[in-house]
């Protein structure tokens, strides 16, 4: 019989205990498992192979009282010890209990700061651990092709070296406390068709973008790697040989485990364990239902089994034996120190995209001494808007509103706050202020996980659960599961999904123009996570700021940034395009799509679109200016570049140094290769008038081509540029080309 209760591996001594010891001293790993393997019953074998709990009473609990409360069980064995998976997702924080909601995962991209991803992966850790779980499922980098994809607020950006960086940085902080688990593997980059989609995409495609920031997360040392729902190449992610024994394992060397995503992350039990899918996350359902019968009828065989188990054990070992830190107090749960940290992350990652002039002088930053009066307005500012619904829901258990926190800051003003959809209201309590702020925006009801109740129209996915059997419990909810809408009335109607739009509501561009119209001293502040195409407003308002949704003291760290005491330091993780047109092929319901190289700003450079906005764009409120580039020679797949970087503004302020490569005689189209990639990054805090020399480190990997063969340089030599976005006129270049070859 499975343990029911989590067991730790320090209580007393035990087999696992004594094995994690054993590597502590220098035993070899490998051993270690092998010998906790043979101690093992051929059913303890099975299982390590899938959750603890049962389906149905498992589905009930999760759909009715709310999704990952508690650690999820997987693979624990009393007898020997073993902890097992104890699983909590992310990423914008620790789903269970009442956690820190750290902004979404965009937001933090917008830093372009890979050591403050690091203290938020330290904070996220030692909450998950504090609370029982040993096994964060949150590190998620899939990259976004098109913004409409609902899930883009869990991931950085669009750029495989941010995606790489930030979630090696996550990784290594999760991974003080807690195993780490990179998702989703691969091309999951669809919300509405995620169950049902396959995805085709060549080789070169494949490896030059969608797997390279797996690649380096595999590198970091990531602990486990989750697939993705969907197809790829004509086989499911979560049975996909080529995907997890030959790229994984065969060319990247991975160690750690692999799991399945949740419930419908596999379709057939044998054919999951024979390509390397180590892990049936989260319950009991189709390897507790079919592994026995077809080990006994040789669709599966022990030899798959036993390597799906050592790997399972050789993980935990790995981790516990790393493990140096003490357990944390569950005080650190939404501890001051997590929330300080979650509001210095939300003002680092605002984006200002534009600071015109108003009378002699930029509208931003607000100075707050001269404010008497200040109107809010708009339907999200008194909204506690972290996010999503979904899996990535975090339930802090306070969240401080645009409004509260400009109301917090400016104690003497008075402020009028107008929430209705109503122009003519909005643009008169505007006249009566100094300054109007609007807040427009998302919110779960129009991007996020997809949780829609025609997933249980599907009978395929139906097919996937096992019988209730004769529980009553289970009879009963499998029957309510089947009622249409149910699943919709679970999730209170917010359904999440791609976004059907990338602009604002028409009604928020009326009240946008309908204010600006009566206070020529307006903000807008826009709540969201992926792209939004701003051309029908954005001519009539002086400053425009990119807030995402910023976690649990997002309105604290906004007043920090309109007010100025904190720089405007946030830089796109994206390519804002000028119109829908330009952006590849999206349909959030096809059951099959092609993925080619081309997305972002690498399609916008290849058509010879201008952006609205490039990739890595960002106002400060000084200026910068960058000068002397120089170059280290490549030294296996990284150099540096060392540029000064002098503030020639009135205030001090936080840059961001980027490095692109342009290789020699590429032409995109004919070459089917980017004319400019992002190769690093790196940011720098400056007094006014202040000089730094700032070292970037970069990747030659986004200049090389794949092949047959495997990588080989795009061209002999290229160029090498530090800016402060895609395509800055004043970028430095370095005084002679980066050799490749």
């Amino acid at each position: 019989m499975r343990m029911s209760t989590p067991s730790s591996p320090t209580t007393s001594p035990t087999a696992f205990s004594a094995a994690v010891a054993a590597v502590r001293a220098g035993r070899p790993v490998d051993e270690a498992a092998d010998d906790l393997l043979a101690q093992l019953t051929r059913e303890e074998r099975l299982w390590l192979l899938d959750g603890d709990l049962e389906f149905w009473p498992g589905m009930a609990d999760m759909m009715t009282n709310g999704y990952n409360l508690t650690p999820i069980p997987m693979g624990r064995v009393e007898r020997l010890g073993i902890p097992g998976l104890l699983f909590s997702d992310g990423p914008r924080g620790v789903v269970m209990g009442k956690s820190t909601a750290f902004p979404v995962s965009m937001a933090r991209g917008a830093t372009w700061d890979v050591d403050l991803e690091e203290r938020v992966g330290t904070a996220i850790g030692r909450e998950l651990r504090a609370q029982g779980a040993n096994f964060f499922g949150g590190v998620c980098v899939n990259l976004p092709r098109h913004p409409a994809w609902g899930r883009v607020q869990e991931t950085y950006g669009e750029d495989p070296i941010l995606l790489g960086e930030f979630g090696a940085a996550l990784t290594r902080g999760v991974q003080r406390n807690a195993m780490a688990v990179v998702k989703h593997f691969a091309l999951n980059s669809m919300e509405n068709a995620r169950f049902k989609v396959d995805v085709t995409a060549d080789d070169a495609a494949l490896h030059e973008v969608y797997l390279a920031h797996f690649r380096r997360i595999v590198d970091e040392g990531v602990s486990g790697v989750m697939t993705a729902y969907n197809s790829v190449n004509g086989e499911w992610a979560g049975q996909n040989e080529h995907l997890m024994e030959g790229v994984l394992r065969g060319m990247w060397g991975f160690e750690g485990v692999t799991v399945s995503d949740f419930i419908w992350g596999l379709r057939d039990a044998a054919a999951s364990l024979r390509a390397g899918l180590d892990v049936e996350e989260p319950f009991r359902q189709q390897r507790a239902q079919h592994l026995p019968a077809d080990l006994e009828e040789g669709r599966a065989s022990w030899d798959d089994v036993d390597r799906a188990a050592r790997r399972v054990l050789r993980t935990q070992l790995r981790h516990y034996a790393a493990l140096t830190e003490p357990e944390p107090p569950l005080d650190v749960v939404f501890s001051p120190e997590h929330r300080a940290l979650a509001r210095e992350v939300a003002a680092r990652g605002m984006v200002l995209l534009k600071n015109d002039p108003v009378g002699d002088a930029p509208l931003l930053p607000l100075h707050r001494d001269a404010l008497t009066s200040l109107a809010v307005i708009g339907r999200l500012a008194d909204v506690a808007n972290t996010g999503d619904n979904g899996s990535s829901d975090v339930r802090a258990p306070e969240v401080v509103t645009a409004l509260r926190g400009l109301t917090e800051a400016l104690p003497q003003a008075r402020i009028t706050h107008v929430a209705d959809d109503d122009p003519a209201a909005a643009a008169a309590a505007a006249a009566q202020a100094d300054v109007a702020v609007v807040v427009a925006g998302y919110t779960a009801a129009d991007e996020g996980e997809w949780v829609g109740g025609d997933v249980l129209a599907d009978p395929g996915l139906l097919a996937l659960f096992p019988p209730p059997g004769d529980d009553p419990a289970g009879q009963s909810f499998a029957s309510f599961l089947a009622e249409p809408g149910a699943v919709d009335s679970i999730s209170g109607g917010s359904a999440g999904g791609d976004r059907a739009s990338l602009r604002l509501r028409p009604v928020d561009a009326d009240i946008i123009r309908a204010v600006a119209a009566a206070n020529p001293r307006t903000v807008v502040v826009i709540v969201t996570a992926g792209a939004v195409i701003t051309e029908e407003w954005r001519d009539a308002v002086p400053a425009v700021l990119v807030s995402w949704y910023s976690g649990c003291e997002g309105g604290r760290a906004l007043a920090d940034v309109l007010l100025g005491d904190a720089d405007a330091a946030g830089r796109l993780p994206y390519s804002i395009p000028a119109a829908e047109e330009h952006l590849p092929y999206f349909d959030r319901d096809a059951t099959a799509i092609t993925y080619d190289k081309w997305f972002g700003q690498r399609l916008l450079d290849r058509d010879g679109r201008t952006p609205a906005f490039p990739l890595g764009f960002g106002l400060s409120y000084t200026s910068f200016a960058l000068g002397d580039l120089t170059l280290s020679a490549p030294d296996d797949d990284s150099f540096t570049g060392v540029v000064t970087v002098t503030n020639t503004g009135p205030r001090a302020g936080r840059h961001v140094v980027q490095l692109y490569g342009r290789p020699t005689g590429i032409d995109a189209v004919a070459d089917d290769f980017p004319t400019r990639v992002l190769l690093g990054f790196a940011t720098v805090d400056l007094a006014a008038g202040a000089s730094a020399r700032v070292t970037v480190r970069g990747s030659t990997r986004p200049l090389r081509r794949w092949t047959p063969t495997g990588f080989v340089p795009a061209s002999l030599t290229a160029v090498i540029e530090a800016a402060s976005y895609a395509g800055d006129p004043d970028a430095v270049t370095a005084p002679a080309e980066l050799a490749l070859a």
